[in-house]
């Protein structure tokens, strides 16, 4: 498992991103404290408190290509 902060701080940006998590098939969680939604939830994501970085749980070793497009929305 691999994990990365991101920020969706703009309803577009969180449009782009569930469809680039949706096209790949292993399990993506969101966590903004205490909450974990699945990350190609559209409403679940709207539910979070976006107006600060979120973390992305990938449950898979091998998920480099999703994280290289996810570069645009990486929070370092």
């Amino acid at each position: 498992m691999k994990s990365i902060k991101i920020s969706l701080s703009m309803a577009e940006n969180v449009k782009k991103f569930v469809n680039i998590v949706g096209k790949y098939p292993y399990d993506l969680d969101l966590k903004s404290g205490r909450f974990v939604i699945d990350a190609k939830s559209l409403l679940g994501i709207f539910s979070l408190d976006l107006s600060k970085p979120v973390v992305l749980d990938i449950h898979s070793d091998k998920c480099d290509d999703l994280i290289k497009e996810l570069t645009p929305y990486a929070v370092k």
